[in-house]
């Protein structure tokens, strides 16, 4: 892949801030503005992003997890015809995310691009970070408002509650310090822990990050036997960050990013929480397999050279779970 330096494409190979010392070392989002209610400035960035019908749009990967999350609150909060909606190629080549219809993208009806970094440079022609998704695009301003996905869930989870039926709060005032606490643990150690365990560069940082990762899904393992959710018995934002990675686990972090200690199939409350979320009502709409293997073992040749994507293995989220036995 590459990035935009002063507006330019460059190849990434020599990026040293990529790694540090054989850790894989996340980038920090740029566009942190907030699209709220009456337009005043959100916790972040500068106002001017009044929620309204038909203004926003989202620019996904149906293939990338941070992407994911902000897809299913989407469709959680019904906000489909509120704010609409772009999907990239599952390949990423070496110009990064592109918009090819061969290869399972919607296309850009919005701004006609061929890659996402054409958005990025629409909002800032000297942009210099990386081109990734999802991104948060206002129409009217014609620029991208926030590519961050855990700020997006929670505009999608609030902004917009004046333009849709569904007004379920996933970030309750009463459970935030709890669902804030489980988000770290569950970012640092999971979501971004098979990443830092598949992308390591040393056998130290590869162990350090599989430990932390498994380490933590054993935990929850055992906080799921005692309640349904993570933050306790209703459904909340600290659920849906897990999910995308838990979706992913089987088919592609256990084989590709190596991590093989277990899989999620082999956890009984882990699995049928995963079989819980997934039947949710909407949700198994935005779970793309085909999406998710063709982009990992296709596109990350550094991981995966021959670029062969495997057949298996089979899933079926779709089967019983045992989560009723817990009274809400």
């Amino acid at each position: 892949m590459g990035l935009l330096v002063n507006g330019v494409w460059q190849d990434d190979s020599q990026d040293k801030k990529r790694f540090k010392d054989g850790h894989f070392v996340r980038p920090t989002t740029r566009f942190r503005n907030w699209v709220t209610p009456d337009g005043s400035p959100g916790p972040s960035g500068k106002g001017g992003f009044p929620a309204e019908p038909g203004r926003y749009h989202l620019y996904v990967s149906l293939a990338c997890p941070w992407a994911h999350r902000t897809v299913i609150f989407r469709r959680l909060k019904q906000l489909e015809s509120v704010v609409s909606l772009s999907c990239v190629a599952w390949q990423v080549d070496d110009q990064g995310w592109t918009f090819d219809e061969s290869q399972g993208s919607t296309g850009d009806a919005v701004n006609n691009a061929s890659k996402l970094s054409e958005i990025y440079l629409l909002a800032n022609a000297r942009y210099s970070g990386r081109v990734s998704v999802p991104v948060l695009w206002d129409k009217n301003k014609k620029t991208i408002v926030n590519n961050e996905s855990s700020e997006i869930i929670r505009m999608l989870n609030s902004s917009f509650d004046a333009f849709t039926n569904v007004h379920t709060d996933y970030y309750p005032a009463e459970l935030r310090s709890t669902i804030d606490a489980i988000n770290t643990t569950i970012y640092e150690t999971v979501n971004n822990g098979v990443y830092r365990s598949g992308f390591a560069t040393t056998q130290e940082a590869y162990e350090d990050a599989f430990r932390a990762l498994f380490a933590t899904l054993d935990e929850m393992e055992r906080l799921l036997g005692r309640q349904r959710y993570l933050a306790g018995p209703r459904l909340t934002e600290a659920d849906w960050r897990f999910f995308p990675t838990l979706i992913r686990f089987d088919a592609v972090y256990y084989s590709h990013f190596k991590c093989n200690l277990r899989r999620i199939g082999d956890y009984p409350n882990l699995s049928n929480y995963l079989r819980d979320l997934y039947q949710v009502p909407g949700v198994s709409e935005t779970v793309n397999l085909e999406h998710i293997k063709r982009h990992y073992y296709g596109s990350q040749r550094k991981v995966n050279p021959t670029g062969i994507v495997p057949l298996g293995p089979l899933l079926d989220f779709s089967a019983p779970h045992d989560r009723e036995r817990f009274v809400s």
